[in-house]
C-alpha cells in the first residue's frame, strides 16, 4: 500500500530506468551514425551531454534509495533536465531536421500521466521553445553521401516511431494501472473506515443500554431470590421453584455479562487453547439456551489456540443465538482446522433447521443492519461480520442440507505453545 499510495516514489524509479534506457540508445545512435553513415559530429560536446546526463542520473539513484517521499518539485527539475539534455543534443545534431526531434512527445506524455497541470505546462512552453530554436539555429549534419540523406531521415523516422511508441505505452500503462490500483486501495479503505464507525457507534449505544440494564436487573435478581425462599415455605409457590431457580441463573448469566463488558474495556484479551475455550464457551451458552436442542459434531482441533477469545465468542455468540431462533430443535457446532507449517484456518460450522434466509436478504446480511421478515433487524450479524474482518476471518451464509442456514466461520490461528507466563495468567483466569 505504500508502494501504491507513494506514485512520486514509483514515478521517479521509473524516471532512472527511462534516462538509463534513453542514455544507452543516445550512445549507440551516435556509434551507428559515426560508424555506419559516416556522420561527421562534435563528439566531445555530445559526450559532454551523456557525461552531464549520466551523473545527474547517479544522483537520481541515490534519490530513489532514500525513504524520503519525492515531490512533484523534484520530478518537475527531473523532466526539465531530460527535456535539456535532449534539445542540447538535438541542437549538436540538426536541429529541428533530426528525426528524433519528436522524441518530445513520448517526454511530454510522461509529464501529462504524473505532474499537475500548471507544471506540466511550463514544460510544455519550455518543449516549444527549444522546438522553435532548433528550428532556426543547430549545427548541420555533416554526411559523407548527402544523396542517401532521405533514405536517413526515413530510417531514423521509423525507430523515433517505435521507441516513441514504446515509451508511452510502457510508462504511461503502468502509472495509469498503478493509480487505478490507489483508487481501488483507497475505495475499500474507505468503505472500511465506514464499516468500523457504524460498528463503534453500535457499540457505543451497546454500552449505554447496558449501563442503564444495571439498576433494572439488580432489582429483578433480588425480588428472584426473594421469590426462590418464599417458594421454599410458600405451598402456593412450591410449584414455581424450578421456575424461580432458572429465573435467577438467567438473571446471573445477565449480570455476568456486564461484568464482562466493564472488564473487556480496561483488560486485553488473554490468549487461550482452544479446546479449553470452547468447552466452556459452550457450556455458557447452553446455560443462556436451555431449550435449544445443540450438538457439537466431530471433536475439536487439538493445539490450536485463539488470539482473541472474547472476540471470537462474541461472533460465535451471534451466530448460535440467530440459529437458536430460527430452529430451537436443532442447533449443531463444528469446529475443525486446515493448514500447516505453524499457520492454520479455523473454522466454526454452525447449522440451523430453520426456513433459511431468502436470497435477495442474503446479499445484505452483513453489510449493515437490515430488518428481516422475521422480526429481526441484523445489528447482530453486522457487528459479527465487522469482528470477523477485524480478525482478518470471515463469514459466509449457506444454505444447510437438507434444509436450514449454515454460517462459517472461518479465522487465522497458530499451532503453536503459549508463553509460559501468559499461560499461567489464562489458567489462572480459567479456574476463576
Amino acid at each position: 500500500m505504500h508502494r501504491i499510495t507513494n506514485t512520486g516514489r514509483v514515478n521517479l524509479g521509473h524516471l532512472f530506468w527511462l534516462r538509463s534506457l534513453a542514455i544507452i540508445g543516445q550512445l549507440s545512435t551516435i556509434a551507428v551514425v559515426q560508424i555506419f553513415y559516416g556522420a561527421k559530429l562534435p563528439l566531445p560536446a555530445m559526450l559532454l551531454v551523456i557525461a552531464l546526463e549520466m551523473f545527474f542520473n547517479g544522483l537520481t539513484w541515490m534519490r530513489v534509495a532514500q525513504a524520503q517521499p519525492e515531490t512533484n518539485l523534484e520530478l518537475f527539475g527531473q523532466m526539465w533536465v531530460d527535456l535539456g539534455a535532449l534539445s542540447a543534443l538535438l541542437f549538436l545534431s540538426g536541429g529541428a531536421t533530426n528525426p528524433f526531434v519528436t522524441l518530445y512527445i513520448p517526454s511530454l506524455a510522461i509529464a501529462a500521466a504524473v505532474l499537475p497541470w500548471t507544471m506540466m505546462t511550463c514544460l510544455m512552453v519550455f518543449a516549444v521553445a527549444c522546438y522553435a530554436l532548433l528550428s532556426y539555429n543547430y549545427v548541420p549534419l555533416n554526411i559523407e553521401n548527402p544523396a542517401n540523406l532521405f533514405d536517413y531521415f526515413r530510417t531514423g523516422l521509423w525507430v523515433n516511431f517505435m521507441v516513441s511508441v514504446g515509451l508511452i505505452g510502457w510508462f504511461v500503462a503502468r502509472m495509469s494501472r498503478a493509480l487505478r490500483v490507489r483508487d481501488t486501495a483507497l475505495a475499500d479503505a474507505q468503505q472500511r473506515h465506514m464499516r468500523d464507525e457504524r460498528a463503534i457507534a453500535l457499540g457505543v449505544q451497546a454500552a449505554t443500554v447496558a449501563h442503564e440494564m444495571g439498576t433494572p436487573l439488580s432489582t429483578i435478581a433480588m425480588l428472584s431470590e426473594e421469590l426462590r425462599d418464599s417458594a421454599a415455605h410458600d405451598r402456593n409457590l412450591a410449584p414455581y421453584a424450578a421456575d424461580f431457580e432458572l429465573l435467577e441463573q438467567q438473571m446471573a448469566l445477565c449480570t455476568s455479562a456486564l461484568a464482562r463488558l466493564r472488564s473487556r474495556a480496561t483488560e486485553p484479551s488473554l490468549r487461550q487453547q482452544l479446546d479449553e475455550w470452547l468447552a466452556s464457551f459452550i457450556e455458557q451458552w447452553r446455560l443462556r439456551h436451555p431449550q435449544v436442542k445443540f450438538a457439537q459434531s466431530g471433536g475439536t482441533p487439538a493445539g490450536m489456540w485463539i488470539d482473541d477469545p472474547v472476540a471470537v465468542g462474541q461472533i460465535l455468540t451471534i451466530l448460535l443465538d440467530n440459529a437458536a431462533r430460527a430452529s430451537s430443535d436443532s442447533v449443531s457446532l463444528q469446529a475443525s482446522a486446515q493448514g500447516e507449517n505453524g499457520t492454520s484456518t479455523l473454522t466454526f460450522d454452525i447449522c440451523d433447521r430453520g426456513p433459511g434466509i431468502p436470497l435477495t436478504l442474503r446479499a445484505s446480511l452483513g453489510a449493515g443492519p437490515v430488518d428481516s421478515t422475521q422480526g429481526g433487524h441484523g445489528v447482530g450479524l453486522y457487528l459479527a461480520f465487522a469482528a470477523a474482518a477485524r480478525l482478518n476471518g470471515s463469514i459466509e451464509l449457506l444454505d444447510a442440507e437438507p434444509r436450514g442456514t449454515r454460517a462459517v466461520l472461518r479465522l487465522p490461528s497458530r499451532a503453536s505453545a503459549a508463553p509460559k507466563g501468559r499461560a499461567a495468567r489464562t489458567e489462572q483466569s480459567g479456574a476463576a
